[in-house]
């Protein structure tokens, strides 16, 4: 058995709110369903709350914590797993396609802070070779814009990235009574498991995203207007686009096409 986590005062720089209720624990981990031979990695395990059942099932984890001050409490409560690893540093700018080298897929768990969690999701995505899957609490709003669909109101760029590289699944709603210090908002609870192949393949996805960004620059107004200069109105149209369209009311499918027809153009000087 493990110690009891020690008392740390929630840094409100590093976004800490500490995850205390035991049954939304337990549903957490049941979600992930860990086994042993996986190769966990748990992203700012600040007291232990999901390392603990997340050991005891897989009997091996890896964590990344930036908060120092949490790092030897950490030690002393799992002295006892000699295949707990405590990795000191920012998941930001951790990689973890090196942390993967040539065994299987990381499995990356963690209850986000609400500062670093968009771009942090973000960073992951890019390195889907590495990840077998991703399971985060995060503020439900986020997790909303994650697994939304075209046409609705949280659709945007963050649907458009999130839903080209994996496939997105909302999977419960965690209120704010089961934090210390509680936040603000409801958490939600998401999956996001890499595609085993890409549904829609854009030949440059820097340029993908790059015009998804610029389209969704302004919600309210046309792609025409929003990509002017960039992409223009006949060449949707000869995609089957309206360009008086609004950025929202695209497909995954639809974004990946305009790229790679601009990629192509670029590349036979036309555009």
């Amino acid at each position: 058995m493990s110690h009891a986590p020690q008392q740390h005062r929630a840094r409100k720089r590093f976004g800490q709110n500490f995850l205390r209720d035991l049954g939304i624990i337990s549903r957490i981990v049941r979600a992930i369903g860990p086994r042993e031979g996986d190769r966990l990695i748990e992203i700012g395990p600040g007291q232990g709350a999901l390392t603990e059942p997340l050991l005891e099932a897989a009997g091996a984890l890896e964590v990344i914590e930036l908060d120092r001050d949490l790092i030897p409490g950490l030690r002393v409560q799992f002295f006892n797993y000699p295949d707990f690893v405590i990795h000191e540093g920012d998941a930001l700018k951790f990689d973890f396609t090196a942390l993967k080298g040539d065994g299987p897929g990381l499995r990356v768990v963690g209850n986000l802070p609400y500062n670093i969690s968009t771009p942090l999701i973000v960073h992951l995505l890019t390195m889907g070779d590495a990840i077998a899957d991703m399971h985060f609490m995060l503020q439900k709003e986020v997790v909303e814009r994650l697994a939304a669909e075209p046409g609705g109101p949280d659709w945007g760029r963050l649907s458009v990235m999130a839903q080209y590289y994996c496939q997105v699944e909302q999977l419960f709603t965690v209120p704010p009574e089961a934090f210390v210090p509680r936040p603000n908002v409801d958490s939600a609870i998401v999956r996001l498991t890499p595609h085993a192949t890409l549904p829609h393949t854009a030949d440059d996805p820097e340029l993908l995203f790059e015009l998804v960004k610029l389209a969704f620059g302004q919600r309210r107004k046309t792609l025409r207007n929003n990509l002017k200069g960039r992409v223009n109105a006949d060449v949707l149209e000869t995609l089957g686009i309206d360009p008086v369209r609004r950025p929202q009311t695209l497909t995954v499918a639809e974004y990946v096409a305009i790229a790679n027809r601009v990629a192509a153009d670029q590349k036979g000087g036309t555009q």
